[in-house]
């Protein structure tokens, strides 16, 4: 007689089962109440479930850059204040500290803000799997993610590009959409190249197949991922952006780089969040980017998860420049061209 097959052994850590919500609350640790602080248990509803060829609604870009450009341009506001009143620049662990407060905050009200839309338009492939949530066996892992990644990213802007020497008041708005648009693409082609690699290189996909656990994303799940991973995302990326604009001969001063890092981190999260919305990934290039039909939605890189695994397609974030010009482009199934009801437009709260 034949052995019995080995029994398969499942990693528990690479289980996306989550029911830590319906578990009692004096159960919970400091990561559960963490996470329900961006999503509250007793303020869950049942976001609307659409068939595949139901109109999808549409969010105009300018609502985006009102977004992130109010939200970025506060805390620089603040600083021109302190400067005005102590004639002086904070030292840098200064400006790390109060920068890494401000994105923070920043971060924190676009999750929730993006589970509110979620709530009224519902989400893609809504009518087959609901959106993931934060996993039983790695929540703490998840929030350490989160929390590196938002202190670290404020520390990058700070030590790549801060002078004591230079206050607000020299911000180059002139230069500030372009530094913004060829961030955005920059940042886009190294992340693309470096993604297509993660898959298709068999000694690198280990370092990223944890990402791709979750075939059905919510934001709060876009660092989910090998550490290593995580260092490519959060440091080495960003900066070889911001190394090719400067290149490039811009100035890429600290307060620009922080306003094209905001851009970044929104752009992160929208792109993780499933949102049932026709809506550009947000960039001063969008309009040229949508003419030429190379523009980035949310379904991209949704399709990339749902879809992809070792092989995959749909690799960048902001745009499909790359995508297309290499052959990874792959093709929408809720937000085709016919299927948007340009009438139905979404609001995203300012406040």
């Amino acid at each position: 007689m034949a052995a019995p097959a080995a029994a398969v052994h499942r990693n528990p850590m690479d289980s996306m089962k989550s029911t830590w919500q319906k578990a009692d609350k004096s159960t919970w640790a400091f990561p559960h109440r963490f996470f329900n602080f961006f999503d509250p248990v007793e303020k869950q509803i049942d976001p609307p479930i659409h068939a595949k060829t139901d109109k999808v609604p549409y969010l105009p870009d300018w609502r985006m850059h009102v977004w992130i450009l109010s939200h970025a341009l506060v805390p620089v506001a603040l600083h021109h204040a302190y400067v005005l009143y102590s004639g002086s620049n904070p030292h840098m662990l200064v400006v790390f500290l109060f920068y890494s407060l401000a994105l923070n905050v920043n971060g924190g009200r676009e999750i929730r803000l993006l589970r509110q839309v979620g709530n009224k338009t519902g989400y893609l492939d809504g009518d087959k799997h609901a959106r993931d949530g934060i996993p039983d066996y790695t929540i703490r892992k998840v929030m350490v993610s989160l929390l590196t990644a938002s202190h670290v990213r404020p520390m990058l802007t700070v030590m790549l590009s801060y002078s004591a020497a230079q206050t607000p008041a020299t911000i180059n708005w002139r230069w500030l959409p372009l530094e913004i648009g060829l961030a955005l693409l920059a940042v886009d082609f190294w992340f693309y190249w470096y993604h297509r690699l993660m898959h298709e290189v068999s000694f690198l996909w280990k370092f990223h197949r944890t990402h791709h656990l979750t075939k059905h994303p919510n934001p709060l799940l876009s660092l989910y991922a090998d550490h290593v991973q995580e260092m490519f995302d959060v440091v080495v990326i960003p900066t070889l952006g911001y190394l090719t604009v400067r290149a490039l001969g811009l100035p890429m001063g600290f307060y620009e780089t922080w306003v094209c890092h905001q851009y970044l981190i929104f752009t992160e999260a929208l792109g993780h969040s499933g949102l049932r919305v026709y809506v550009t990934a947000p960039s001063p290039f969008s309009p040229i980017f949508r003419f030429l039909g190379i523009e980035g939605i949310i379904e991209d890189h949704d399709l990339h998860h749902r879809y992809g695994w070792k092989s995959s397609h749909s690799y960048a974030k902001h745009c499909r420049l790359w995508d297309v010009a290499f052959g990874t482009d792959y093709k929408r199934i809720e937000c085709t061209e016919t299927n948007i009801d340009w009438n139905d437009t979404v609001k995203f709260p300012l406040f």
